[in-house]
């Protein structure tokens, strides 16, 4: 197996470590906010988040629908703290209406992968879904491993190099 494959192995795999994702949001005054939410993702590399309608990143959501999200190791498995292991995407968030059909088949998988809360959340009328659709992405795996993903192919890695950000297949 060569380097990029073995690189694009790590890469589908990377999410399926996390159980839950970090969300960047920005509110209708310009304000950042760092939060995080449990998430579950499709094949098609969609994010969804289940969060509270109360919670900042909701109410910023709504007021912008651009959302950064961050999945990053572990700093207690990182041999180095400054070359951590992380994938990001950039996404524009849409939502999930209730009781449609694809809110229930969301709530069952959510259901699925983090157990009986899930029905608790669901009767709370503020809680939401939200679908993050990414546009692209980074994958970095170290120093000098940094790899472009592209909206046009969300399943594939591409490595970048040299100081003018090129990118090699």
């Amino acid at each position: 197996m060569s380097q990029l494959e073995n690189i694009q192995a790590e890469y589908e795999k990377f999410p399926e470590e996390f159980e839950s994702v970090i969300i960047s949001t920005v509110s209708a005054q310009a304000i950042p906010n760092a939060s995080y939410a449990p998430f579950v993702m499709d094949d098609s590399k969609n994010i969804y988040i289940y969060v509270s309608g109360l919670s900042t990143h909701t109410k910023n959501i709504y007021a912008n629908p651009h959302v950064s999200v961050l999945f990053i190791e572990d700093e207690a498995k990182s041999n180095l703290i400054f070359a951590r292991r992380r994938l990001s995407f950039d996404c524009t968030a849409t939502l999930i209406e209730r009781e449609t059909d694809k809110w229930n088949q969301m709530v069952e998988q959510f259901q699925r992968r983090f157990g009986q809360i899930i029905e608790v959340l669901r009767g709370l009328s503020d809680f939401r879904i939200f679908q993050l659709i990414p546009s692209e992405g980074r994958f970095v795996v170290g120093f000098g491993g940094a790899y472009h993903i592209s909206g046009d192919n969300l399943n594939q890695v591409v490595q970048i190099t040299g100081d003018s950000n090129q990118k090699q297949e």
